[in-house]
């Protein structure tokens, strides 16, 4: 439905709920909300808006690698050396880009025989796999601080180079006229990073985050700018607002083994995260954060509660917790009134949305489910919350280009689909679904090409150009190995009559040693020999020596045949002619895993960027608004419950 009715159903449901946009960074997404704080007032809403920046996560780390405490570094994400990547704080995509990994699964899955491209050319595969147009920032600490924690000193340098880089990206895909206005829109997103004071990354982003909405909205943005260290901050003052309810009952000895049982009983379900049993007992599904000390898993036991901080916290309890006050007593006591409570994935959702309704775009936040459904069994156990609806959020950004009066340069990897090097934004808008339709084609087709002669045959037929010659070339390779063909097959009769004069020979001399054996213990064992026995025994040996003669004749003969076969094999005519099809084959197969790398990235990569765009690339490419506005007036928006 239009986001308009979306909201007015929310009213009936969630009266006065602020919309709370949460996120991890303020260069991705999330500044898309701007356009419901906007939709917001001019339907005469009094709900507010609260962006909120998730500064109570940790800061990206890579596995493997060197250790450097306090040094950050900016990766691509690839299926080889940054596999399993995950950058959420500092992750930054050019137009058209998206973490969209064409996997070493996927490129096998269409064909592309990766092991040997990768004996030709190691390293291939992260070349191969390489998400087009994003980047992420990572820590190279073994423990990297939560967001909030994290500081700027080392980092501001790198966050600003890879937001100039994504930028840059961004002006060089736009032509023309608007080329100019792009780079002094991107100048203005600078100069608000870099006119902001701050110590800590999660602090930075709260201050510009009114800003940056303002900057993709072209006009100022009411709303409400906040963190989760602020929105779940645990004292004695706070720890009795609805936000903790599903806090208190893991925490109430009362309560707490009958919700960890709905946890664990919602988990199962595939949401790849563990039971509580795997953090420690008596874990729940909060983490506690602690100001000098990190964040670790809380664990309640009858006798004390452990943090598990890089270095474990203890409190002493004299008797079993009776809920939040309670702790809330002891942390304070402890630790002074600046410590937050944050669910683990599976139970944030549930924190919150007591007070708030949380906005999704469509695709993020891929646990809302598990949340539901531990809600679920939290009440068929008696444990009711009344929670808000999630307002998701779908976008057509790319639809809405219709609007745009720009030129596009497409990136590398997207010129061959759509046919061209340059298209204006309304042409993208109407043929890029078509387009991401026929790359979907393209990949069944490559799958079905298992032959090199099929590949190569396919290649000619779809590219034309040179690979109508490297098909003829590849052609009269193979027409020239026929008369070797022919040759080695006179080679292989030989040798099978000599395999078989040889078997033939082998049962021979059996038989002749066996008759020579029998003969000496009948007539020369333990007896005067005859005359006759004796000459009988020498016609017996000679008939042995002649066939281990013969033996030896055919084995000459398997060893001069073995040299003929290798001197005709290796000969300098044929190695040229094998090597020259190994290397059209070769060529053949990178094209392939070209084309399946191209063809992901338009039809996965783009309907991805799609649903999650990069805010900022909208006042670069049309900085008129038109493309922010259309995208957001034609969004649709739904209510997804969570209980």
């Amino acid at each position: 439905m239009p986001v308009l009715e979306a909201l007015a159903a929310l009213d009936e449901t969630s009266r006065g709920a602020p919309l709370l946009a949460l996120g991890q960074t303020v260069f991705w997404d999330e500044p898309m909300k701007a356009g419901l704080a906007l939709q917001l007032r001019r339907s005469g809403s009094d709900r507010r808006l609260v962006a909120g920046v998730h500064d109570t996560d940790y800061f990206a780390k890579l596995s493997g690698g060197r250790r450097q405490r306090g040094e950050f570094r900016a990766v691509p994400h690839n299926d080889g050396s940054t596999r399993g990547l995950w950058s959420a704080a500092a992750e930054f995509s050019a137009l058209f880009g998206s973490e969209t990994v064409p996997t070493r699964e996927s490129l096998v899955r269409y064909g592309v025989r990766l092991d040997r491209l990768e004996a030709d050319r190691p390293g291939y595969l992260d070349e191969a796999t390489e998400a087009w147009g994003w980047r992420g920032i990572v820590s190279l600490d073994d423990a990297p601080p939560i967001t909030a924690e994290t500081p700027l000193k080392r980092l501001f340098p790198l966050l600003h180079d890879t937001l100039e880089w994504a930028m840059g990206r961004t002006v060089d895909a736009i032509e023309g006229r608007a080329k100019e206005d792009a780079r002094q829109a991107a100048n203005r997103l600078c100069e608000i990073l870099c006119e902001t004071d701050a110590e800590h990354l999660g602090d930075l982003y709260r201050r510009i985050l009114p800003d940056v909405y303002s900057f993709v909205a072209g006009r100022p943005v009411d709303l409400d700018a906040a963190t989760t260290s602020e929105l779940l901050r645990f004292n004695t003052e706070t720890c009795l607002q609805p936000r903790f309810d599903l806090f208190d009952l893991f925490v109430a000895d009362a309560t707490r083994a009958t919700a960890k049982r709905a946890y664990d009983e919602a988990i199962v379900t595939g949401s790849g995260q563990y039971e509580l049993a795997r953090f420690g007992t008596g874990a729940i599904p909060f983490d506690l954060v602690v100001p000098g000390y990190g964040r670790g898993t809380i664990r309640i036991g009858n006798r004390a509660v452990v943090i598990n901080t890089p270095k474990p916290l203890f409190i002493s309890l004299k008797k079993p917790l009776s809920g939040v006050s309670e702790l809330a007593e002891l942390i304070e006591r402890r630790f002074g009134k600046e410590v937050v409570v944050v669910g683990k994935a599976v139970s944030l959702l549930g924190m919150l949305a007591r007070e708030f309704v949380f906005v999704f775009h469509d695709g993020a936040s891929g646990y809302s489910s598990v949340s539901a459904t531990f809600h679920r069994k939290l009440a068929e156990a008696g444990l009711p919350l009344k929670l808000n609806p999630i307002l998701r959020v779908r976008y057509s950004p790319w639809d809405a280009l219709t609007v745009a009066c720009t030129w596009l340069r497409l990136p590398e990897p997207m010129r061959r689909a759509f046919g061209a090097d340059e298209i204006c934004a309304p042409s993208f808008a109407t043929r890029w679904r078509d387009v991401a339709a026929q790359q979907a084609t393209l990949l069944s087709e490559l799958r079905r090409l298992r032959r090199p002669v099929e590949l190569i045959d396919f290649l000619d037929s779809k590219l034309g150009g040179s690979w109508r010659r490297q098909k003829d070339e590849y052609a009269h390779l193979h027409e020239s190995l026929k008369d070797l063909q022919g040759q080695l097959e006179v080679l292989t009769q030989r040798r099978k009559a000599l395999y078989d004069e040889a078997a033939h020979l082998k049962a021979a001399r059996q038989e002749t040693e066996r008759a020579s054996g029998e003969h000496w213990r009948a007539e020369l064992f333990d007896r005067e020999p005859t005359s006759a026995a004796l000459e009988r025994r020498a016609e017996l040996q000679d008939a042995v020596a002649r066939v281990v003669e013969a033996q030896e004749r055919v084995r000459h003969k398997r060893r001069d045949l073995a040299r003929e076969r290798r001197a005709l094999v290796e000969s300098e005519p044929v190695l040229r002619v094998h090597e020259r099809r190994r290397v059209i084959e070769l060529e053949a197969e990178l094209m392939r895993a070209r084309l399946v790398r191209e063809a992901i990235m338009v039809s996965q990569g783009l309907p991805k960027a799609a649903h999650r765009p990069s805010a900022w690339w909208f006042p670069l490419v049309s900085p008129d608004g038109l493309w922010f506005r259309e995208t957001v007036e034609t969004a649709e928006a739904w209510l997804e419950p969570l209980i």
